[in-house]
């Protein structure tokens, strides 16, 4: 294996072609620096410099070796660089799990925008997936955090609340619903609710059941989505009606019109899932984001 000395000494000499300049820039005496150049030589296999008295220049060898001889040499530069972030966790990977409601909303991409701003030596990936899956998922380190609506079970995941989210209307235009400026549940449960499926383990699901009850209103299931994206598709084509987050407005649809509703305890439940027992200095790094960015919504 190349000595990376050697290979910094020979660059030095390639860069100056004079030994006594480079012997200056590495703090060493000309004969050493003569002595490990001609080692270097010897372990490649051929000269790397013609020498006379009066000049110094690179051979035809020489040449060809330079530029993989600096690549090396760049690439140990950088791996230390990089060990430094890794130690002081400004560097490595991220991943973050989040249930599609959340995706539409403004704290989620504020908190990713600065978080990429502050740690762009860090790979975040997003994997979206069910409320129900994110925090077993978090538990078992498949994902290092969590965005979800549904408090996990058991201890190995802490649940950290961001607060809650109003709950709008989203019913079909072509509804009586839509000519209102306000509903209520009471109005709501004439129409076919759309949730997501029974098996998905959703949070937002769980939340409205709640208030349906809390409320002693009738739920009448109507036909299901697995992403909220789905969800809003089916009441824009008069399969029902829905509750969905207030960011959800952002999804402009055709044949599709949001109205607030009345009653004042509509929420939604927003959580950030981590590990209860081990936390990253990333994870750290992601909760102070996300907070700061909750602070400045």
């Amino acid at each position: 294996m190349l000595d990376l000395r050697k290979l910094r000494y020979f660059l030095t000499v390639a860069e100056e072609l004079h030994f006594g300049r480079a012997a200056l820039r590495l703090h060493l005496a000309q004969p050493p620096l003569t002595r490990q150049i001609s080692a270097l030589e010897a372990e490649l296999g051929f000269k790397l410099f013609d020498r006379t008295s009066r000049t110094v220049t690179l051979t035809a060898q020489g040449r060809s070796f330079l530029p993989y001889a600096r690549g090396v040499l760049e690439q140990v530069e950088l791996a230390q660089v990089i060990a430094g972030k890794l130690a002081a966790g400004t560097a490595g990977q991220l991943s973050l799990g989040y249930v599609s409601s959340i995706a539409l909303s403004d704290l989620f991409s504020h908190a990713i925008q600065a978080f990429a701003q502050r740690f762009p030596d860090v790979q975040l990936t997003l994997v979206e997936c069910a409320s129900g899956s994110l925090g077993a998922q978090v538990a078992d380190g498949r994902l290092d955090i969590g965005l979800s609506r549904l408090l996990p079970q058991g201890n190995e995941v802490q649940a950290l609340s961001l607060g809650e989210e109003r709950l709008v209307a989203a019913v079909s235009t072509d509804s009586p619903l839509a000519e209102l400026a306000e509903v209520n549940l009471a109005q709501l449960s004439a129409y076919p609710l759309i949730l997501f499926p029974t098996d998905y383990g959703s949070g937002l699901n769980q939340s409205i059941e709640q208030l349906y009850r809390h409320h002693g209103q009738p739920l009448r299931p109507g036909p299901t989505g697995r992403q909220i994206t789905s969800i809003i598709a089916l009441v824009a084509a008069g399969q029902g009606v829905a509750l969905v987050p207030a960011c959800t407005q952002s999804l402009m649809n055709k044949g599709v019109t949001y109205r607030p509703l009345l009653e004042v305890d509509a929420c939604a439940q927003l959580l950030v899932l981590t590990p209860a027992k081990t936390k990253s200095v990333l994870v750290d790094a992601f909760l102070s984001v996300i907070t700061d960015a909750l602070h400045i919504r």
